[in-house]
């Protein structure tokens, strides 16, 4: 058998560890049995024309490659060395590394055991001295899923200014259990540091300006149209404006305008801070769709929906920071642009099912249902859905500890009420500048009867 197909039939082990992993992190087993969480560390240092890879994965994940035992389920380390190199090369396979967009292939591998109390990886320089040292005695005990495989691989590459980006192909099925922190050192410049899912895709290490800018309009355009609250919230907004065209775009516009402000606030830690935050804002969302909803119902002064549709996007932009927090590791040097980009996406999602959903109601309303009924109808199944969310998201509220008052909290409460004050006057303003320059323009035969 060739050493590629050892290769390959290491590398297909690794992923069926992972698979068998998630199997069994899904059925009930003792605590100590199964980690809830299995963590990769590794750091990638461009240096000359080679690229340094080191990584460590804990033992567990190669229980599908059979490593040599003895005695009770001890590593047998006289006879461990052809193994080790099998998974580095396992390792290479599923977790790639590319320059410029070509995928680099490993010209070194070295690979050892280390002990569940080892703590090298601390650092880039104890982890590559370790790797690098003497081995483990061979009568050491070193029981077969407890402590580390670490490896370090190293890379051809044209420069070490190009750019370097990764991608970890390892059980994309494990999500949010198995993860891999990774610090990359540029030549010059801060460490960035990354914590990675499998699956996730190719990450650059250090995005330029457009790379940065098309991860987060691509996640901002995945994360509205994924948030079913957003969207009922949006359709409730839009419900009553379907041949309203001017009334829709300063709703629209409100809307817009709010959930930039307080996106951007957020991002720049200008919000409150607390476990009681999050399912806080998620409640108020909640609300939000459950109080559009009736408005819809019991009938509203639409000519003033723009206002509360910015009161609202207020309270929807925290919704959208905490999706976007866990991703502004990817953004680089590129911060504030990383955030525009994002909200862009989150636009380009709200345009695409305003363009889907009103067609929609005009044939629903056209030849199905009366225009007053149907809106009746959506709102009460939209109200519904809204109050079971509230209630869900108010009883995991009331398990979180408040902070206790103080001049921090009351200063970051005032600093709130008057960013909200800003951002409703802020959209007054544009709805006001937008209706004059219409108005101006528009045919006086043409205009609306106030």
């Amino acid at each position: 058998m060739d050493h590629q197909h050892l290769v390959q039939r290491a590398a297909v082990a690794l992923f069926m560890a992972a698979a068998l992993l998630h199997a069994q992190v899904n059925t009930p087993v003792q605590a100590h049995d199964i980690p809830n969480e299995i963590i990769l560390h590794g750091f990638v240092k461009p240096e000359g024309d080679r690229l340094h890879f080191i990584v460590r994965v804990p033992l567990i994940m190669l229980a599908s490659m059979n490593l040599p035992k003895r005695g009770p389920g001890y590593l047998d380390l006289a006879r461990i060395h052809d193994p080790l190199n099998l998974a580095a090369a396992a390792v290479a396979k599923e977790i790639g590394l590319f320059e410029s967009g070509t995928r680099l292939n490993p010209v070194r591998m070295q690979a050892r055991i280390a002990q569940p109390s080892d703590r090298s990886f601390e650092s880039y320089a104890r982890a590559r001295a370790s790797i690098v040292g003497p081995r483990l005695p061979e009568n050491t005990n070193v029981f077969w899923n407890q402590g580390y495989f670490d490896a370090h691989l190293e890379y051809p590459i044209h420069s070490d200014r190009s750019d370097f980006s990764l991608d970890m192909g390892v059980a994309p099925g494990l999500s949010g259990r198995l993860k891999m922190m990774v610090r990359f050192m540029p030549p010059e410049g801060a460490t960035r540091a990354y914590e990675l899912h499998g699956g996730f895709g190719l990450v650059a290490l250090d995005p330029r300006w457009h790379q940065a800018a098309w991860v987060f309009v691509k996640s901002g355009y995945a994360h509205i149209l994924d948030g079913i609250d957003h969207l009922l919230f949006l359709v409730c907004l839009v419900i009553p404006f379907r041949c309203r065209w001017w009334d829709l775009l300063k709703v629209v516009t409100a809307f817009t305008v709010a959930h930039s402000i307080t996106l951007i606030a957020s991002a720049y830690g200008m919000v409150p801070v607390g476990d009681w935050f999050p399912p806080l804002v998620e409640a108020l969302i909640a609300l939000s769709i459950i109080y559009m909803a009736l408005e819809n119902i019991l009938g509203a002064n639409l000519r003033r929906r723009w206002f509360i549709a910015g009161v609202f996007g207020l309270v929807h932009g925290f919704g959208f920071s905490f999706a976007l927090k866990q991703e502004l590791q990817f953004a680089g040097d590129h911060h504030l642009l990383s955030l525009l980009s994002f909200n862009i996406g989150v636009e380009l999602g709200q345009m695409l099912v305003l363009v889907l959903v009103i067609p929609v109601l005009g044939l629903l309303f056209r030849h199905l249902v009366a225009e007053r009924l149907g809106t009746v109808i959506l709102s009460v199944l939209v109200a519904h859905t809204g109050w079971h969310w509230m209630l869900e998201r108010v009883e995991r509220l009331r398990q979180v500890g408040w902070p206790t008052p103080d001049a921090a909290s009351v200063a970051t409460l005032a600093f709130g009420v008057l960013l909200w004050l800003l951002a409703i006057g802020a959209a007054w303003l544009i709805a006001r500048q937008l209706r004059r320059r219409f108005m101006v323009q528009k045919p006086i035969g043409d205009r609306d009867v106030v």
